[in-house]
């Protein structure tokens, strides 16, 4: 590993910090919350209907994957 790099270790068990977590629980708690699916078809276009509606807005992304907590001390 370059000298220049340091490695930030996530803790186990803490799905909070991870981005692609955080990218989940927004599709389930916007779109895919408080369904019953008729087939694994149904759930399959469920999923990729939120996934389109998701990456139609690119800020959203951005706000779930860099919180303002996760910059604290660091220089933009």
């Amino acid at each position: 590993m370059p000298k220049n790099i340091t490695p930030i270790f996530l803790p186990s068990r803490a799905p909070e910090l991870n981005p692609v977590e955080n990218i989940w629980q927004y599709l389930r708690a916007n779109w895919l919350s408080n369904r019953v699916f008729e087939t694994y078809d149904a759930i399959i276009d469920a999923a990729c209907d939120a996934w389109r509606r998701l990456i139609a807005q690119p800020e959203v992304i951005t706000s779930i994957g860099m919180p303002e907590w996760a910059h604290i001390g660091q220089s933009q």
